[in-house]
Order: C-alpha cells, then sequence, then structure tokens
C-alpha cells in the first residue's frame, strides 16, 4: 500500500468518525432547512372537516403557519393546545392565515381527532402525500411559516411547545406580521 493510498484511508476514517460524533451527540431534531428562503410551494385540497376546496393561492400577500400533522401522531397531541392557542393569538391579524395540512391519515380517524382535540383553523388533507413530498417533510409534526411574498421564513421539526412556541410567536410570527423586514 502506498503512502498516498495510506493517508487517503485515514482522512476517508477520519471523516467517518466525525460524522459518526456528529450523529451520537448532535440534535436528531436539527435538519438543515434547505427550503427556508425558498418560495413555498403551492398546495390545495380538501378541508379535512367540510370537503371545501382551500388553496394557498387564496392566502397570497398573507403570513401563513403551515402545521403538518396527524391523528396517530402522538406528538401532534402534545402540541395541539398551543396550535390552538397560537390561532387564538393571531387570528384577528388581516395578515394571518393558519392551515393544518392532514398527512398520511384515514379522514375518518383525523375528523374524530379534530373533534376531540378542538379545531379553530382550516386542515387541508394531503390525499396523496404530495404536499409532504413539496414540502420536504421528514415526519410530523413539522410546522412552515411562509410569508407576505411566498417565501418559506421558518421550519420546525418537532411539537409546539415551550421556549419553541415563544421563539415562534415572539421571534418569528410577530415581526414578520409588524414589520417590514424581520430578522430571522
Amino acid at each position: 500500500m502506498t503512502r498516498t493510498t495510506q493517508i487517503t484511508i485515514l482522512v476517508v476514517l477520519l471523516g467517518l468518525l466525525s460524522l459518526f460524533y456528529q450523529g451520537l451527540w448532535g440534535d436528531p431534531r436539527h435538519i438543515p432547512p434547505v427550503l427556508v428562503g425558498t418560495q413555498a410551494p403551492v398546495f390545495e385540497g380538501p378541508d379535512v372537516e367540510s370537503d371545501q376546496h382551500l388553496s394557498s393561492e387564496q392566502f397570497k400577500g398573507k403570513v401563513i403557519l403551515v402545521n403538518f400533522w396527524a391523528s396517530w401522531c402522538q406528538e401532534c397531541k402534545v402540541e395541539h393546545e398551543n396550535l390552538l392557542r397560537l390561532y387564538e393569538e393571531f387570528k384577528d391579524h388581516p395578515e394571518f392565515v393558519m392551515l393544518g395540512i392532514n398527512y398520511q391519515d384515514e379522514l375518518p380517524k383525523a375528523r374524530a381527532y379534530l373533534k376531540q382535540h378542538g379545531s379553530s383553523f382550516p386542515h387541508v388533507r394531503d390525499v396523496k402525500g404530495a404536499l409532504a413530498i413539496d414540502f420536504g417533510v421528514y415526519g410530523v409534526p413539522e410546522t412552515f411559516v411562509i410569508d407576505q411574498q411566498g417565501v418559506i421564513r421558518h421550519k420546525w421539526i418537532g411539537p409546539i411547545v415551550g421556549d419553541v412556541y415563544t421563539n415562534l410567536t415572539k421571534n418569528i410570527l410577530t415581526p414578520l406580521l409588524n414589520g417590514p423586514n424581520p430578522t430571522i
């Protein structure tokens, strides 16, 4: 084995060791938000409760909070009360829209979930799973904030609870709704 080959093998092993180290002690929720800063996908589908057709196009020019959820998701149940509270906090702002997107779920179970846990904002059915693919969803819950120009400004993987809720309301939504150039 030549000296160059040995060095190459050593470099590759060190790189793999570094990735392994990061995987063991890194934050498993931290997945690089590749869509942040890009145009949000246009999406549409039937409402879970009414079957009325909903489209992101009808909310152009508004700040849209999109939350992917499912009735079988335990973390979705953990965050649901906070989502209702978040909607109550911002619902009267004329530029705010909140939409749930029901992901890989059976319609009767999704409807029962909303009836049991409460529903105050529309929920689009991701009938074919295409919406989740378009948004690059890894699992549920996942939340996106889209600005007035249709650009994804924030993505969170996991439940909206505790400091995450505070950050979302104070540092993401409030600046987008009240200022021309938020620092996100």
